[in-house]
């Protein structure tokens, strides 16, 4: 009898060691759990210092015209390892990153296919990434996903900022609420767009970002999608579950993959202090190393453009209001009449050359240079662009030999109006065009709906367009910035020359009705996880009305504010974005724009809170100079500031440029001030910031003789 019971327990214990498996991150204060239920559905949860983060959540996904992967597993074998290295990013906020984690593979089998399914968990620090690996096998090569069913079980009702998910745009206003308010708040939330489609009335997107009730701060994402399709997340009110929702093809299918495969990792990251949400190096850590063997090409870059002045609708992308329908190749441009409004014209164009070269910018953009603006959208035109035939009234030549005279590089802009394949035909005399010319970088867009019709910006098919033409660009040696593409998920780490996306709701919003004031509070919380954002901030003049009388929006936000964007809103691709002569109005505050620094050798986020506001220190890459941001919310704050960051024994001069005591976003946004001060690492300030409003600072390193008529802080 006492063997038998011994036995019995033996075999109990060994069960459990087969379907229950721990995982501690490096600091030992998180720590996931793995485990198979009876009916052999994988199921992981999450603790954050002894606290459930995570309840027990489901694994697997439900396949096509086959038996799903969802349960029947047994484990068939586990591998632990840890991982510690650091890394120089070609650029980024700092000059090193540490990749530091726990590593969990669990090899599982399904046992009445005999198909292989493997689960590998990471767990860092600040958060878990897991993902989908698929091993070569004869059971399972070809397959089509139907629905990924990863599930994120909330512990509770938390407060959220999200907004709606959708398949084809992320250009939306931020809501926060509660998880169980999703529902009677989406349909306010959901704003007019060119091309949207949204799929439930408790769907959100990823970077989620939530706060529990005791100041936990959670965000899920995904890192490293390649070959797969975006994740949304859909809630269940009922019982506070997200589950993964991918957006689907023409005909309604979510993925096709063939092993060996993996799918993206799922993040989940959690601290009780904001701002190591916002530090996090995760989501590139599990991004592959970088995959371009000659980098020196890849620069960060200043840039103003011929686009903000479009954007409000003083002047116009088109060359003529003559024509309703263009053929390229056969509409005839010399035979219309120009409409006087067409910004990209040479000698215009000039003048932009002239005020980059001037005020030390790298670069200059434009848009609206190519012929057909008149008829380039809402048609599911395929033929829209051809990349390479200039108007009338714009001298290729001409502004190429101008500006190299002058020191200054011109962005290309490749507007695509959602018409990938058109776009994919022409890359490459598009690319050979830009060499020939040397622009160095392109922006390229996809506005409306994407062609072939029925698939989506966020589809597996247009995100493999998306790295295809950041692979080929690499080619060529240009750099890209993707506007109205997939957000990004870490893939600069892999392909550095991809340095900037749009893919949320950038400062073009404020010229179209306007985003709301708190609005760069949450950006960094949510789009930014994955990478930088060309924001395009730089507006001086709030009042839309004085560049276009028809257009009565007001941009949201300071003048103070928008310095602090190129601080908080991390980007090497920095658009001093307002029309020349709106800096020349306010020439001491361009003068900090002119300043910043695009490249990091650290970055110290001082102090953070989403919705209301963020504070950050960054240093300049191979320099002693600091540079500080301050972004607000919709209340006036007061910040506390130390200066410890600065190094021991070292003295600067700080300019602070701030909002004035009577400073708002609506009534009174031009109002700052400029003060100096001597400072050093025992130096503390408090700053006042307006609502809509913040403060930016650059900091100096100079000689104990200098400043000293300057107040100490």
């Amino acid at each position: 009898m006492k063997k038998t019971l011994l036995f019995s327990l033996f075999c109990l214990i060994t069960i459990q060691v087969a379907i229950a498996q721990s995982l501690e991150s490096p600091n030992g204060e998180l720590e996931m759990q793995f485990s198979i239920k009876e009916d052999g559905t994988p199921v992981y949860s999450l603790t954050y210092k002894g606290k459930e983060v995570i309840k027990p959540s489901k694994l697997g996904l439900e396949l096509k015209d086959e038996e799903d992967l969802l349960s029947g597993f047994s484990i068939s074998e586990t591998e632990e390892s840890t991982f510690d290295q650091t890394w120089e990013p070609v650029w980024g906020e700092q000059k090193e990153i540490r990749n530091h984690y726990n590593q969990l593979k669990v090899h599982l089998v399904q046992d009445n296919t005999d198909r292989e399914l493997t689960m590998n968990f990471r767990l860092f620090n600040e958060g878990l990434g897991f993902r989908y690996e698929f091993p070569e096998q004869e059971n399972l090569t070809y397959f089509i996903i139907e629905e990924e069913r990863t599930q994120f079980a909330m512990t509770g009702d938390h407060t959220a900022f999200w907004i709606p998910g959708d398949y084809d745009s992320q250009e939306y206003d931020y809501t926060e609420s509660r998880l169980s308010e999703i529902n009677e708040k989406f349909d306010a939330a959901v704003t007019p767009n060119a091309s949207q489609e949204q799929f439930s009335k408790t769907g959100v997107q990823t970077s989620l970002m939530m706060k529990t009730e005791d100041d936990i701060y959670i965000n899920l994402h995904e890192a490293a999608l390649v070959e797969y399709s975006l994740m949304n997340l859909n809630l269940d009110e009922d019982n506070m579950i997200f589950e993964s929702w991918l957006t689907p093809d023409a005909i309604g299918n979510k993925g096709y993959l063939q092993t060996p495969a993996v799918s993206p990792w799922r993040t989940i990251m959690v601290s009780d202090d904001a701002t190591d949400i916002l530090a996090s190096s995760m989501n590139l850590n599990l991004n592959e190393p970088n995959k371009l063997e000659d980098t020196s090409w890849i620069k960060p870059v200043k840039y103003i453009g011929v686009w903000w002045e479009m954007i409000t609708g003083k002047s116009s992308w088109a060359y003529t209001d003559e024509l309703a329908s263009v053929k390229l190749g056969e509409t005839d441009y010399s035979k219309t009449e120009p409409n006087g409004k067409h910004a990209a014209n040479t000698e215009h164009v000039k003048e932009y050359i002239d005020f980059a070269a001037e005020h030390g910018f790298d670069a200059v953009l434009v848009e609206g240079w190519n012929e057909g603006w008149e008829d380039w959208f809402g048609q599911s035109k395929d033929y829209v662009f051809d990349f390479v035939t200039p108007y009338p009234d714009f001298d290729v030549e001409e502004i190429h030999n101008y500006a190299k005279s002058k020191g200054v590089k011109m962005i290309m802009h490749h507007e695509t109006s959602g018409a990938i394949r058109n776009y994919e035909r022409h890359l490459d005399t598009a690319y050979q065009f830009m060499n020939k010319y040397d622009y160095p970088a392109v922006k390229s867009g996809y506005v409306g709906d994407i062609i072939p019709r029925g698939e989506h910006h966020y589809g597996q098919w247009a995100i493999n367009h998306y790295l295809y033409a950041v692979k080929k660009a690499a080619d060529y040696k240009i750099m890209v910035n993707a506007h109205e593409a997939v957000r990004p998920t870490g893939l600069r780490r892999t392909y550095p020359n991809l340095i900037g996306n749009e893919s949320a709701r950038g400062t073009e919003f404020q010229a179209f009705g306007g985003s709301k004031p708190n609005h760069v509070t949450i950006l960094p919380f949510t789009r930014l996880i994955g990478g930088p954002m060309d924001y395009t901030p730089g507006i001086f003049e709030m009042d839309i009305s004085k560049l276009n009388p028809e257009n009565d929006s007001k941009v949201n936000s300071t003048i103070a504010n928008q310095l602090a964007l190129y601080v908080t809103m991390y980007s090497p691709l920095q658009m001093a974005a307002d029309l020349p002569e709106n800096y020349m109005k306010f020439p001491d505050a361009f003068q900090f724009i002119k300043d910043v620094a695009l490249d990091w050798d650290k970055s110290i986020y001082l102090e953070a809170e989403p919705g209301d506001y963020i504070t950050v220190a960054r240093k300049e890459k191979g320099s002693s100079n600091w540079f500080v941001g301050n972004v607000n919310g919709n209340d006036a704050r007061t910040s506390r500031i130390d200066f410890d960051f600065l190094d021991k024994g070292k003295k600067y001069i700080a300019t602070i440029y701030s909002d004035a005591p009577a400073a708002h976003y609506r009534m009174n946004p031009q109002a700052y001030e400029i003060k100096k001060y001597r400072v050093d690492n025992r130096s503390k300030l408090s700053q006042l910031s307006a609502p809509g409003g913040g403060f930016a600072i650059s900091i100096k390193e100079v000689e104990d003789s200098e400043g000293k008529d300057l107040k100490k802080l």
